[in-house]
């Protein structure tokens, strides 16, 4: 290995390596695939060895013969043979192959010392950024983390090549831990809804879940509700508050979890009998093993760093983001995307931080205002705002509606009375039925629970 001492700070890399894989890849068939699992052309440090790694590519994705005659033609009908000396600097390469026995150790040396010029890189320019006091430092850590995200996306070695007989077993080995795992049917994170728990079997890991719905129909109650009940099931739950102080849904988990009017407790009107209700309401939650991260700007990458840490210390087993359309999507104006191209960035990488930490995300999102224009409000899988692509994304999709809210006396689907009634419409769910999972509530939303119909409309049916 050698380093550029031309630079400020030396830049690792290695020839003899450099030389050794693209010299295999002339002269042996079967090298070429294995070249290109591993490296990009940028990934080479000097630049006639960039051009030729990029030649040899055009022809493996061309499925083209490779050898000595053909990409020196190649580089030829491409005005670049002259940039990398010429012919003899071809031969030269092959020349330094003795075998090719070790070639993915080869490859992985010249992705380890490109891995390791892009650190160096990024933390030179980053620290430039921290010292130039003109910069937001919100701006810098997101530089930061970006970085840390576009290095680790290359470093990862995990291998998802797996044989049928692997598969099977890792299959069977899942499943075995849903049997054992399993309460009454619940193999996931307990929903607090008995038909809720039927259809999903509970929050599953990489699982990614976007509750929908309209402004003040009570999302971030219900996310609460859902974030509560895990985890008084012992489940670390993670609360990602764009939209709210963490203060507001303290108060909203005092009042879930006490019998405090929710009037009194916003105007300041409680009486001690209240206030002492609610601080001992207050010392109960205290126990519960939620984490509040209400910083008011929050990119995907934020939260996924975020996520990665407290995983680390293993206190996230579920995520809540509450909501998609608030995150800073600040990377993606970089790039000029529009606000559609965004959205669906953010929900991509939504699914990747359930897929990543193993564990459910579950994330709000608002819906369109053509919900409004249809008659009772009701909900449709084309009312997600802004991005089909967060349907594509989400392994299930559930849209939370109120009918009462839209004056509708009677729910058309089930007969209910729409008095305190919340309807969840499984709306999509990849890997499992879908349907509407009914739900009792009171006006603050701060009681929320099975839906059992009034006893004067069950006489009302028996009749």
């Amino acid at each position: 290995m050698k380093t550029d001492m031309n630079k400020n700070i030396s830049s690792p890399f290695d020839f003899d390596a450099e030389s050794v894989v693209l010299g295999s890849a002339i002269l042996e068939k079967k090298a070429m695939p294995e070249v290109a699992q591993h490296l990009r052309a940028d990934m080479f440090y000097y630049d006639n060895h960039r051009i030729i790694f990029a030649a040899l590519m055009r022809m493996y994705n061309g499925r083209r013969d490779i050898d000595l005659i053909t990409v020196a033609d190649e580089l030829r009908r491409n005005n670049e043979l002259e940039k990398v000396e010429g012919p003899y600097y071809i031969t030269k390469l092959c020349s330094q192959v003795v075998s090719t026995v070790h070639l993915k150790e080869h490859c992985l040396i010249v992705k380890e010392l490109y891995l390791r010029r892009e650190i160096i890189k990024g933390l030179t320019q980053l620290l430039g950024s921290a010292q130039d006091m003109s910069m937001d430092i919100a701006d810098v850590v997101c530089e930061m983390q970006e970085l840390a995200t576009r290095v680790e996306k290359d470093a990862v070695k995990a291998d998802n090549l797996r044989n049928m007989e692997t598969l099977m077993n890792d299959t069977l080995t899942q499943a075995k831990g849903r049997i054992e795992n399993s309460a009454n049917g619940v193999t996931g994170t307990d929903t607090g809804l008995t038909d809720l728990n039927k259809i999903t079997g509970g929050w599953q890991r990489g699982d990614l879940v976007v509750i929908a719905a309209r402004p003040a129909t009570g999302k971030t109650m219900f996310s609460l509700f859902l974030a509560r009940i895990a985890a008084k099931t012992g489940i670390n739950a993670v609360f990602f508050s764009i939209e709210m102080q963490g203060e507001r849904l303290g108060d909203r988990l005092i009042l879930m979890e006490s019998d405090v009017s929710p009037y009194r407790w916003r105007t300041g009107m409680t009486d001690d009998k209240e206030w002492n209700e609610a601080f001992s309401t207050a010392e109960s939650l205290a126990e519960l093993p939620i984490i509040v991260d209400d910083s008011p700007s929050m990119s995907m990458d934020y939260i996924r760093a975020q996520s990665r840490m407290l995983k680390s210390r293993g206190k996230c087993d579920i995520i809540f983001i509450d909501y998609l359309q608030l995150s800073d999507m600040k990377g993606s104006v970089k790039e000029n995307r529009n606000r559609e191209q965004e959205v669906a960035t953010a929900a991509r990488k939504a699914k990747l931080l359930a897929k990543e930490m193993d564990c459910p995300v579950i994330l709000l999102s608002q819906l369109n205002r053509e919900a409004e224009n249809r008659y009772g409000g009701k909900p449709q899988l084309s009312d997600l705002r802004e991005s089909g692509a967060i349907e594509q994304d989400a392994d299930i999709v559930v849209m939370l509606y109120r009918p009462a809210l839209y004056n509708i006396p009677t729910d058309k689907d089930s007969g209910y009375p729409t008095e305190g009634l919340g309807v969840l419409n499984i709306a999509k769910h990849r890997n499992g039925e879908t349907g509407n999972v009914y739900f009792s509530h009171n006006k603050s939303m701060t009681k929320i629970g099975d839906y059992t119909p009034p006893m004067e409309w069950l006489m009302k049916q028996a009749k």
